[in-house]
Formats: C-alpha cells, structure tokens, sequence
C-alpha cells in the first residue's frame, strides 16, 4: 500500500513481506522511483496488536491528518483448528516519520458479525480494500465480506483518531 504522496521526497510503502522469521507483521520500505525499494523496517509487530496475534498488514492507502496518518489494517487471529477471522483495526503514524507509530486502537474497529460477513467464499473475513476521506471528515470504508460481497462502513477521522488516542501510545 503507497501512502499517497512523497514523504522527504520518497514514496512509501506498507506491506507485509514473507521474510521466513518475521511473517505476519507490517513494513515500510521507501523508493525514489517506485522501482527501487529500500531501507526496509518493521513498524508494527503482530505481538502488538492484542486481537491479531497470527498476522498482520496493510489495507487501505492511509489517510493524512493534522496530526498524522490514519492507517487502517487488517489483523487476522486463528481460531478453532485453524480458522482464520480477518478484522480491521487503525493505527497512527507519524506524520513527518511514518515509520514511527504514535498511537494504535487497542481493539479491532470491525470485526465479522454479519451474514453476509461470516458466510462466502472465506467465512469470517472483513477485508480493507480501501478508504475515501470526504472534505467534512467522514470515511467511507470499503472492504470485503467473506471474500464475497463488497461492503461499505461510515466512520469519521475524529472517530478513529478517538480510537488511537485512548490506545496503546508508543511515544510515552
């Protein structure tokens, strides 16, 4: 996922690479030209996120703020001989460093709990698939059901950095 403009004069870039020891948690890398990428680091760890312990990544493309960038994720944890639930959950970088989380939202922001959420291809699943800010702060929240259905959620920029703030703060 590519944050949406140029940070100290590089892209940006959040994934969730297969590095054998450290799967399942979230990444930045930065590039001068979208083809080279480097000085890779690992920003969030899935150990941190309490309701996601088997992996975590990017979802949306995140969201600049006043105070820094909405980042909304999914989180999967396993559940029940290898029954994976996929949810959504926000966290908060940094604005001039996004490689620095400020703050994350103890809980999942959404988790499956509809029909249509819990039954489909890949039961249990709500899945970011992206994110549009309107100028009066409400977020539409696109994302998947049950790898299934398209969805869309209502929330607002003050709701979730509402969220953040009474979190897990990284800058104490």
């Amino acid at each position: 996922v590519l944050f949406p403009e140029k940070i100290k004069g590089l892209f940006a870039r959040l994934d969730r690479p297969n590095t054998g020891r450290d799967f399942g948690d979230m990444w930045i890398s930065y590039s001068p030209d979208l083809i080279f990428w480097g000085k890779s680091k690992c920003v969030l760890r899935n150990s941190q996120v309490r309701w996601a312990w088997t992996k975590i990544g990017p979802g949306a493309v995140p969201i600049k703020t006043d105070v820094g960038w909405l980042n909304i994720f999914h989180g999967v944890r396993t559940q029940c001989a290898q029954h994976y639930v996929y949810q959504l959950g926000v966290a908060l970088h940094d604005l001039d460093d996004p490689s620095k989380i400020v703050s994350l939202a103890k809980d999942a922001i959404l988790v499956p709990e509809e029909l249509y959420e819990l039954v489909g291809q890949t039961p249990s699943v709500v899945f970011t698939a992206g994110a549009i800010k309107e100028d009066d702060g409400e977020i539409k929240l696109y994302y998947g059901g049950a790898d299934t259905v398209q969805c869309v959620g209502i929330t607002s920029v003050e709701k979730l950095l509402d969220l953040c703030n009474r979190g897990i703060n990284f800058n104490p």
